[in-house]
């Protein structure tokens, strides 16, 4: 089966008959939940299920659950967790079992319910510059730390049967914009970002699944990452990431032109995906439609992504929480 370039989102809690046709028509490769698409497990559940039913095969189906200001799945459905920067924090020497711990129990609450991926870890450096609509989602204000703690995270995800998507590659940390509005733009010579912001992803290029970055590295390319051949080539040759790319969310307003030319600017600068989360139908059909098929090269990595799938290991559930509590002198959970 060749698969849509397109990862698509639902606009309710079930899918419409307009939204099973275009579905039906498109193939995408997977799919996206947000809050509007969540109420009960049950309900959530089978979603999941009309998602797959309607493809015709057990696609992925993904979510943003870092945890913090960015999870999708709220109490009672899951437990509110402090931001990632703050965890780690606490954690201090522990960070990485605390780490581990935290997105198991996250990974065993979206298996629950029938989502088997997650845009987790994010392993952008926080640094002094860096915008507070990331800086706390952050792990840490060095490579090494966000490298080992990303490995940690990617880990608990895979041993919880889900698959973790490594962002937002190649490093989106110093950016000083939220992309959701605005394009930011990094002036950093190549050498320094490639001992800082690209090293984790280096470090993490065995990953099945990459969500690209929509920011400019001015001493690099001029176009942003998601739409650059030469930021995309970089991330294929130097960094050596060599998973399923997705795009960070198409639709967000860091790039021009309409929906179908980005969807086509991505695909030529050889991401593999395009993820578009928010819009009507009429949105959803139209960067679809211009994403097409998969390439040759994208199909293999797809279909190498889905084969990471695994069932998952088996948690105590109470002995996770109590030595993760243990691990943050009690500060787990927010509120």
């Amino acid at each position: 089966m060749r698969f849509g370039a397109s990862i698509l989102g639902a606009e309710g809690l079930r899918l419409t008959a307009e939204e099973k046709a275009l579905y039906r028509a498109v193939n995408p490769f997977g799919f996206i939940l947000f809050a509007r698409n969540i109420d009960t497990a049950d309900q959530v559940r089978s979603l999941c299920d009309e998602f797959r039913d309607t493809v015709g095969y057990n696609c992925p189906i993904t979510i943003d659950q870092e945890g913090g200001r960015v999870q999708r799945l709220r109490p009672p459905l899951a437990r509110q967790w402090l931001p990632p920067l703050d965890h780690a924090q606490i954690a201090g020497g522990n960070a990485a079992r605390a780490m581990y711990l935290r997105y198991r129990l996250i990974a065993h609450e979206l298996f629950s319910m029938g989502i088997d991926s997650n845009c987790a870890p994010m392993v952008d450096i926080a640094v002094d510059e860096t915008h507070e609509f990331l800086r706390n989602r952050c792990y840490g204000e060095t490579a090494t730390d966000v490298s080992n703690l990303g490995r940690a995270v990617a880990d608990a995800h895979l041993d919880g049967g889900v698959l973790p998507i490594v962002k937002h590659i190649p490093g989106h940390g110093r950016a000083t914009l939220d992309s959701h509005y605005d394009l930011p733009r990094v002036d950093i010579e190549a050498e320094e970002l490639f001992d800082t912001d690209f090293e984790p992803f280096r470090a993490l290029n065995d990953l099945p699944l990459g969500m690209t970055a929509h920011l400019v590295y001015d001493r690099i390319d001029p176009q942003p990452a998601t739409i650059s051949h030469r930021m995309m080539q970089l991330i294929r040759e130097d960094i050596g990431f060599d998973g399923l790319i997705m795009t960070d969310d198409i639709s967000m307003q860091a790039l021009e032109g309409t929906l179908a030319e980005r969807s086509r600017a991505s695909i030529a600068a050889g991401c593999d995906v395009v993820l578009h989360c928010n819009g009507p139908l009429s949105d959803r059909a139209e960067a679809a439609e211009a994403a097409g098929e998969m390439t040759e090269a994208a199909q293999i990595r797809a279909d190498r992504a889905l084969a990471a799938r695994r069932k998952p290991d088996e948690l105590d559930i109470e002995a996770a929480e109590a030595e993760l509590s243990q691990l943050m002198n009690g500060q787990v959970y927010d509120g």
